[in-house]
């Protein structure tokens, strides 16, 4: 479905979780000299506007990055992740937002390469308009890059079938974040057949899949199908801000689905949830939800306001 714009949600409570781990997942990445890849399947637009426009209809990052904006008592991902967004809004006022490529680009080295998909043709022109202008700012600046090849590549296509030609990526190392939609119930299905697919592809990979907890069937049953995937470990957290309506409308909680993760990521949620939820909790429903596949009981965040 091509009625989908992300610019209606930047900046939530759900862009939030998904920027931060997907930051922390690229750091760890970043540790080993050798370059990996990084390959999005649903790029989005790379940034957006929160003072005019879709996003300025709702105004949801006013439940998500702005209460984080002033703070001075950000846990240190935190802290990198606002700064990040800071240096893009040189006025200091939040007036844009980065998507998931923005964010890749920005922590990740001159040898890694992007791989970016994006099926809504707006969006894809977008995308392909914002890192012209990221490269015609770093030539002014006197940056050129110093390796072969092409480092960001950008697809106008869709991305489950596209992941498929990259994988295994040439230096076996990568990371694949899979971020559809769900607004066609199938987009639950193609995501796990497309993981099952990935890892018998690339088996070391890391995948991260962010997704909506809903009343739906399918949003409830996502992560159980894909914890019976065949991998070296799962992890999954979620962030509710607030109490799911009865009419089952808005979005109040989400998750990331994280496969092959890195040694210390479960470490870090665990000092970081409480702190969105007490951030960014709303009501007696806010809390948070984090369990791995090698403890035999999840560990699960305190309801609190």
């Amino acid at each position: 479905m091509l009625s989908y714009r992300h610019a209606f949600h930047a900046g939530n409570h759900a862009d939030v979780l998904k920027h931060v781990v997907t930051m922390q997942l690229l750091r760890y990445l970043n540790q080993k000299d050798t370059p990996y890849m990084y390959i999005d399947t649903h790029a989005g637009a790379g940034v957006y506007a929160l003072d005019g426009g879709y996003a300025a209809k709702n105004a949801e990052f006013e439940s998500g990055v702005a209460p984080l904006w002033s703070r001075k008592d950000l846990p240190p991902v935190l802290h990198e992740y606002i700064q990040m967004i800071k240096k893009m809004n040189p006025s200091g006022k939040l007036r844009y937002y980065p998507g998931s490529p923005y964010v890749a680009d920005k922590v990740m080295r001159e040898a890694d390469r992007l791989r970016l998909f994006e099926l809504h043709p707006s969006d894809a022109r977008i995308l392909q308009d914002n890192f012209r202008k990221v490269e015609a700012h770093a030539a002014e600046q006197g940056v050129r890059a110093t390796v072969r090849g092409k480092r960001i590549m950008i697809q106008k296509g869709d991305g489950f079938l596209g992941l498929k030609a990259l994988l295994p990526p040439p230096s076996r190392r990568g990371l694949v974040l899979i971020d559809p939609p769900y607004e066609d119930k199938s987009d639950y299905k193609r995501v796990k057949d497309t993981l099952q697919d990935a890892l018998g592809r690339f088996a070391t990979g890391t995948y991260a899949v962010w997704y909506p907890v809903l009343h739906r069937m399918e949003s409830r049953q996502l992560p159980d199908k894909l914890k019976r995937l065949q991998a070296n470990g799962w992890l999954n957290v979620t962030l509710s801000i607030a109490e799911a309506s009865p009419d089952g409308f808005g979005l109040h909680s989400s998750g990331m689905f994280v496969i092959n993760p890195p040694f210390g990521l479960e470490a870090m949620l665990k000092e970081l949830m409480p702190f969105l939820v007490k951030t960014l909790g709303r009501d007696s429903g806010a809390g948070f939800t984090l369990e791995t596949g090698t403890t035999a009981v999840p560990y699960t965040g305190t309801r609190r306001v």
